[in-house]
């Protein structure tokens, strides 16, 4: 075990953090849109909704539990070779982003379906007896209904986001999962590992409680 050098790895830890942000806030502002998107087709396209399609409905379901249930660390492997195509090379935090935002589209297309299907039938059976488009019902009753139950929903999967780029750092991301590897479990600097994941706990604990205010601030509108 080497002695630990504060001198030496705070700047480290600051860059590290710098490259997580990175990761995550790129990767969920883009799988954000994808998977509300994805999840208002699955809604509107299921079959006895507003916008029922079959064969819409069933090929977007059938593409996310193909994806779902792969670890991330295999995404990310079978990847690597669009994101050298991409990028040029498959190191680095803007290349990680790429798996990032498949598996978080995924997620988040489901999550955002479950808190659409949620909403009340009577709310949109009143607006369709209204007159209201199907396309309208769904903009300005079913997503504003649904709106406080999905933040809850993109928060947990900011939080899953922060929790995947440690693994992407492991595999040539950067960020803190690199660090943890590279001058923590490779050199047998524990200091090190314990810092890195008391970053990330505090990393996730903020993401937590800002989904958790702004969640509470829409469900008290």
């Amino acid at each position: 075990m080497r002695d630990f050098d504060p001198d030496a790895f705070f700047p480290r830890l600051l860059k590290a953090i710098g490259e997580t942000g990175l990761m995550v806030s790129v990767s969920f502002a883009v799988a954000t849109v994808i998977g509300i998107l994805l999840g208002l087709l699955l809604y509107a396209s299921r079959p006895g909704n507003l916008l029922q399609n079959r064969v819409v409905f069933g090929v977007l379901n059938f593409v996310i539990n193909v994806i779902r249930p792969v670890p991330f660390l295999i995404v990310a492997i079978a990847l690597i070779p669009l994101t050298r195509l991409v990028f040029g090379t498959g190191l680095g935090p803007l290349p990680a982003t790429i798996p990032l935002i498949l598996v978080a589209s995924v997620a988040i297309g489901r999550v955002s379906e479950s808190n659409l299907v949620a909403v009340s039938p009577g709310a949109i059976e009143a607006g369709a007896a209204m007159g209201a488009s199907p396309v309208r019902v769904l903009f300005t009753i079913v997503v504003p209904e649904a709106l406080g139950p999905l933040i809850l929903g993109l928060t947990y999967i900011l939080v899953a986001l922060v929790d995947a780029t440690a693994v992407a750092g492991v595999l040539g991301g950067g960020g803190l999962g690199d660090l943890a590897m590279t001058y923590g479990y490779q050199r047998f600097d524990w200091i090190v590992v314990g810092l890195v994941v008391v970053t990330l706990v505090l990393l996730v604990q903020l993401a937590q409680l800002l989904g958790n205010v702004l969640a509470k601030r829409v469900l008290h509108r």
